[in-house]
């Protein structure tokens, strides 16, 4: 039984195998942590905002929403930007 489950191929091995340059499937890209925070804080801001937007007729949620979401929001572009603003930032990656 162990057996024929590991004989089976995955559907991520059958990309691997039908690919020109199976690294393709597996290159990463070193991102700051910070930029990575900033991402995460932009998303899910815009995501509060929109949860608040829709929920227009209850003021107090409408509030707490909205305000949440920008906030979070204002954190992650300034975490985003912050490596390109000061270099010798905490979770700024020096080497190349």
């Amino acid at each position: 039984m162990i057996d024929k489950i590991s004989a089976k191929t995955t559907f991520l091995d059958k990309f691997h195998t039908r690919t020109r340059n199976s690294t393709d499937m597996t290159d990463t890209i070193v991102v700051p942590r910070t930029i990575f925070k900033g991402y995460l804080g932009i998303m899910t801001g815009t995501t509060l905002v929109t949860l608040g937007g829709l929920t227009q007729k209850k003021t107090k949620l409408n509030k707490a929403l909205m305000t949440s979401g920008l906030l979070t929001s204002l954190y992650g572009t300034w975490a985003f930007v912050r490596p390109f603003i000061i270099k010798d930032a905490k979770g700024v990656e020096k080497t190349k």
